[in-house]
């Protein structure tokens, strides 16, 4: 009889539970044998299983007892026992101490690297515990907001600290001024309260994957929301009195000029949490009532290593793949603000970065900075153009060349000339479709026959929220809905369609993650006759699907069947195709 592996005595052991069926499980060795991956790795990618029961689960099988991270209280002695780096690289936390003792929560209880590390550096015999990576990476997070507590803590802090007599003091109010004392105004900001409300605001973000956070003043309260997903999300506001400060330290985070605060700023600020880099773009916006602060969160790790990752069908992902192993030539991205685009050319820069090609790109600004490639920022206001950048990058022997976006005509007009030159050049553009791009430099007054020699490949993107995996359940959709939306009900014949009923991972929202959709349209002969033609974008998109091509409505449509989104996000995102 063949002996289980690990992977299978875990399973049995979630089947003895009545987590998984018997069916799910043969289902899962099936595809573990046909890809050669690991199969907790093929239960976790499927959100089959909660974290917590993950962990029971493993503890059971390797008799290490389960522990539950968020209803304990850790001391700062205990913590301080093991060095912040060597904890989170192997994702442990001491939970408590009894004797020569230590009790240790361990994301991996068999990881017998990491137990010596913490045995070399606390002298202590180490007692491993289990509990999932998340919990502990949370709690991490939790300890590392310098103690900042919650936002009514701090709210409470600054409150305590104001002076009682005020309301005694009731004085006739009088039109604000632009006069600030400097010194006031750089000391408060340095007040815990501040520096702990600023550091629970970026925490909160990125643990929420957010990608904007907004801090707005009105007269007599300010607003606090983050971008979760595309969408706004409203959370516990900072109060009105702090608001000032807390923009003073924004501004001294990111390298701004705390006394200016009548023009649009525009600064950076790198923070470290959970053992790796974030990077935030800030924008301070002067209003009516004071400034408004928009962070823009550039996580790398949202980034996707390679094209392959980023949920293409195989026909299209086909495609992609060619015109970017193409040894010149130029691709175009296009889509609105926030649909992508600059993270898929990312991906596609990752996919082609070696060391046997000089890469450069001119973005404004750099959002992520990549080992191995050359990034020029564009800076107007000292004359540093798209299209000056690009006049000196064509002179630094360039193999790939990404530009951030194609505004204006010069741009285009060298992007072009670049790539007929032997060059790979990639792009971003506001277009609705992939062959509005083609009409786009039509527009720019770039000659048919320029356009045609020079585009290898126009995608559209857009990005679709994903239906929560844990809250999602089977959705009935009657069919004259389909008929009104002129969407055949005997596409989904056979599949279920889902919609997220909201829980506390989605924050009731039904929904978590996003997801790209692309629409890829490759520079086929008769497309590029249609060019020199000057056909409408609508003649070019119909030949493109008439070669296979899949428009955005259709990838949406696919993903819905899936399961990985919803009817009502297809319609959303896909209104217009």
């Amino acid at each position: 009889m063949a002996v289980k592996t690990f992977g299978e005595k875990i399973a049995d052991v979630l089947i003895e539970d009545g987590l998984l069926s018997r069916a799910q499980v043969e289902e899962l060795i099936e595809k573990q044998k046909k890809e050669g991956t690991r199969l907790l790795k093929l239960i976790n990618e499927k959100s089959l299983v909660s974290d917590a029961d993950m962990a029971v689960s493993i503890g059971r099988v390797l008799n290490t007892p389960p522990i539950n991270l968020s209803r304990i209280s850790i001391p700062t002695e205990l913590m301080e026992l093991i060095p912040r780096d060597m904890a989170m690289n192997h994702k442990v936390l001491p939970v408590s101490r009894l004797g020569n003792k230590l009790f240790l929560a361990m994301a991996d209880p068999l990881n017998v690297l990491a137990v010596d590390d913490v045995h070399r550096a606390t002298k202590l015999e180490v007692s491993p515990l289990i509990a999932p990576e998340k919990a502990i990476t949370d709690k991490f997070s939790h300890l590392g907001a310098a103690g900042a507590g919650s936002m009514e803590d701090i709210i409470q802090d600054a409150q305590n600290a104001e002076n009682a007599d005020d309301v005694d003091n009731l004085e006739v109010a009088k039109e604000s001024s632009d006069e600030v004392n400097l010194d006031t105004l750089a000391a408060s900001s340095e007040e815990a309260p501040v520096i702990k409300l600023a550091n629970l605001i970026l925490v909160q973000a990125i643990k929420d994957r957010a990608s904007d956070i907004h801090i707005e003043p009105f007269e007599r309260q300010v607003r606090l929301r983050y971008r979760i997903d595309g969408a706004l999300v409203d959370a516990t506001p900072p109060p009105r009195n702090m608001h000032v400060p807390l923009i003073s330290r924004l501004k001294i985070m990111s390298n701004l000029d705390i006394a200016e605060r009548r023009l649009p700023q525009d600064g950076r600020m790198r923070v470290k949490m959970g053992g790796r880099d974030v990077d935030l773009r800030v924008s301070m916006l002067p209003t009516v009532h004071g400034e408004k602060a928009v962070l823009r969160v550039l996580d790398k790790s949202n980034l996707s290593a390679n094209i392959d990752q980023l949920g293409m069908d195989p026909d299209t992902f086909r495609a992609f793949k060619t015109a970017v192993d193409a040894p010149h030539g130029l691709i175009l991205v296009t889509g609105p603000t926030g649909s992508g685009k600059t993270t898929t050319l990312y991906s596609a820069l990752n996919e082609l970065n070696n060391p046997v090609f000089n890469i450069i790109t001119v973005e404004d600004p750099v959002e992520f900075q990549i080992m191995g490639i050359n990034q020029v920022p564009v800076k107007k206001e000292i004359g540093l153009s798209f299209a000056n950048a690009l006049r000196s990058i064509l002179r630094q022997d360039p193999d790939i060349i990404m530009i951030g976006e194609i505004r204006d005509t010069e741009t285009a007009e060298i992007a072009v000339e670049a790539a007929l030159t032997g060059h790979q050049v990639l792009s971003t553009m506001h277009c609705n479709d992939a062959p509005g791009a083609i009409a786009r430099l039509d527009d720019m007054g770039i000659a048919p026959f320029l356009i045609s020699s020079s585009v290898i490949l126009s995608c559209a993107q857009r990005l679709m929220r994903r239906v929560c995996t844990v809250c999602k359940e089977p959705m009935e959709y009657p069919v004259k809905m389909f008929e009104d939306l002129q969407i055949d009900p005997r596409a989904f014949e056979g599949t279920t369609l889902y919609s997220g009923r909201g829980c506390e991972r989605c924050k009731n929202s039904g929904y978590a993650g996003r997801c790209a959709i692309i629409e890829v349209m490759p520079a086929s002969d008769e497309i590029r006759k249609l060019i020199i033609q000057r056909s409408s974008a609508m003649e070019i998109g119909k030949m493109a699907i008439n070669q296979g091509m899949k428009t955005l409505r259709d990838v949406a449509l696919m993903k819905a069947r899936e399961g990985i989104t919803t009817l009502e996000q297809v319609l959303v995102t896909t209104a217009a195709h």
